[in-house]
């Protein structure tokens, strides 16, 4: 399995960091991968992929771990991650 790890600082509560994600969601949304919240935790989950959101104090982590059947669909972890890190950035901009 491949790996996927992007960080984003931010200097918002813990509520509005999950708020500004909402967008970041919509888009999994579209890839077929949901979330499930608890607290500040997410699990995501969807066809080849599985991992995670955590919002901390100082930076929201997302961590996806790419499985066959996501290799065989074509998707490139360093695209992923770049595309994830441009979303999260959009999201916590001038945040």
């Amino acid at each position: 399995m491949a790996d996927v790890r992007v960080t984003q600082s931010h200097t918002v509560s813990l509520d509005d960091a999950k708020q500004k994600l909402g967008s970041f969601e919509d888009m999994m949304k579209k890839y077929g991968v949901s979330a499930k919240w608890s607290g500040s935790h997410a699990d995501l989950k969807g066809t080849g992929v599985k991992g995670a959101i955590d919002i901390t104090d100082s930076d929201v982590r997302v961590e996806l771990k790419l499985g066959m059947l996501a290799k065989a669909a074509g998707i490139d972890p360093d695209r992923l991650q770049k595309s994830i890190g441009r979303r999260l950035k959009e999201a916590f901009e001038g945040a």
